[in-house]
């Protein structure tokens, strides 16, 4: 038999094929050729259409089917991981009101902010273990006020991956994982909070049934069935944020697990069974996947929005120069670039920099002595450094990080990226041959309380800092962070 995974991204949609008796990946298929595009009416506004999401889900399946040549009597299971954050409100048809206000969408920062005042840090830090922030709660805050009539057509609301299980099902759905990354969940009662229901004066029938990540959610139906190509009656198994599904797939199931991901955003996450609320507006914690009440683990996620999006900005400025050549060209300048550098800031408020909106800007530029090659190399490091500084945060909110796990693409594929945390760091990297559509598509086969990473997942190579470069990275760092401290924020 075989598993299907799904990984709904902001850039695209990806799918995998995956033998249930051996893990071992089949197929992997990516759409569309060219990025989904983000649409922004207004500074700080994204939004992208679910019934895209939905079309390049049905694309995506039926390539695999063909490539492959395989059945659809063969899928036994459906994972899905998803863009996290992203408000979608459908009708009673599941047909979606408006565009989804997606995860770096910065319009209700200021709600968040009026919320936290409001509901206290105390309920805030003990109930839902975030300030409601920029997440999908706030978003639906902005609906209420500014779009009311729209507001009162809304039969559900769902996150990204509930509404593509809707389509493949016909039954609106959510999950404890899901709610708690929206800031819905109060997790000292374990049920949806009523205090920010009300504040947000949301109608709590709009919740739709909440069921388990790992367990038969529901099956395809008939009109999924005739979108996609999958035969009708096959399980969705499993659902989850695409951070904590690359946790999980990257094998963190226990305390002190820590993985990163370097693509639109960048992402540390860390497993904890401990809550500390030193970085409460900073870092956020969420349900992880395999999250019980009576055995709970949390996921500690501290995110940079302006990541892969600030190398893809400067791949686009330029030209035809394709990654690998870029990467080339970053390892022919030195550390520190010659005192070129770069900050990332330019996707939307940043929750590491308490919500501010700082845009990107470069600075230290000196026309007699840098070129491109400066310009690519300032770029990684500057995401990097901007990571660091997002990992102090997190140590100061309790979380050691001794190494990490990484997956063998993105940002982490660039030798100047990987080496500039390694050794500014002081710490190993392992990169993992993983991706989130397959982590989905084993996810829902798996056993969700499985402590040990049993996947069998290769490593592709280890990252290991260097003593020799320490000192020198360690001081670009610093400098980076005296300019971010002094003139940026």
């Amino acid at each position: 038999m075989i598993a299907i995974g799904f990984d709904i991204g902001s850039s695209f949609v990806k799918a995998a094929l995956v033998e249930v008796e051996t893990g071992k990946p089949i197929a992997r298929a990516r759409v569309p050729e060219v990025e989904i595009p983000m649409e922004a009416q207004q500074l700080g506004w994204a939004e992208q259409h679910p019934n895209l999401w939905w079309q390049y889900l049905c694309e995506a399946t039926q390539k695999l089917l063909t490539e492959t040549d395989i059945n659809a009597e063969q899928i036994s299971s459906i994972g899905i991981s998803y863009q996290m954050h992203g408000l979608v409100l459908v009708d009673r048809d599941l047909n979606p009101l408006r565009k989804s206000i997606i995860w770096c969408d910065s319009r209700a920062t200021s709600y968040g902010e009026k919320a936290f005042e409001k509901l206290g840090k105390g309920y805030c830090k003990d109930h839902l273990l975030n300030s409601p922030g920029n997440f999908t709660a706030s978003k639906l805050a902005w609906v209420i006020e500014n779009e009311p009539e729209l507001y009162q057509k809304a039969y559900k609301l769902m996150l990204p991956g509930d509404f593509l299980a809707a389509k493949l099902s016909g039954i609106p759905q959510t999950t404890i994982t899901g709610l708690s990354e929206g800031i819905f969940w109060d997790f000292k009662n374990d049920q949806a909070s009523q205090a920010l229901f009300d504040h947000y004066q949301i109608d709590q029938s709009l919740v739709p049934e909440v069921v388990d990540n790992f367990t038969v959610q529901a099956t395809v139906s008939n009109a999924g069935t005739q979108a996609t190509g999958l035969k009708e009656g096959t399980p969705i198994t499993y659902r989850a944020g695409d951070q904590p599904n690359n946790a999980y797939t990257l094998g963190a199931r226990k305390a002190g697990d820590v993985v990163a991901t370097g693509g639109t955003s960048g992402v540390v996450y860390a497993l904890t069974d401990q809550l500390s609320g030193n970085e409460l507006t900073k870092v956020n914690t969420f349900a992880h996947v395999n999250y019980q009440p009576q055995q709970k683990m949390f996921g500690k996620l501290l995110n940079l929005n302006g990541a892969g999006i600030q190398y893809r900005w400067l791949h686009q400025l330029m030209g035809e120069v394709g990654y690998e050549k870029l990467n080339e060209m970053a390892q022919q300048a030195p550390i520190g670039s010659n005192g070129l550098q770069v900050f990332p800031f330019g996707n939307g408020a940043e929750r590491m920099l308490d919500n501010k909106i700082v845009n990107g800007h470069i600075s230290n530029i000196n026309f007699n002595i840098h070129d491109n090659n400066h310009m690519v190399r300032a770029t990684l490091e500057g995401i990097a450094f901007a990571m660091i500084y997002g990992i102090e945060i997190l140590k100061n909110d309790g979380v050691d990080i001794e190494n990490l796990k990484v997956g063998n693409d993105n940002l982490f594929l660039s030798d100047v990226f990987s080496k500039t945390i390694a050794d500014t760091l002081g710490i190993s990297i392992q990169m993992l041959e993983a991706t989130g559509a397959e982590g989905a598509a084993k996810a829902s086969i798996s056993n969700p309380h499985q402590t040990q990473n049993n996947d069998n997942i290769n490593i592709t190579k280890t990252i290991k800092p260097n003593p020799k470069l320490q000192v020198e990275s360690i001081a670009s760092f610093e400098k980076w962070k005296t300019q971010l401290l002094n003139n940026i924020i």
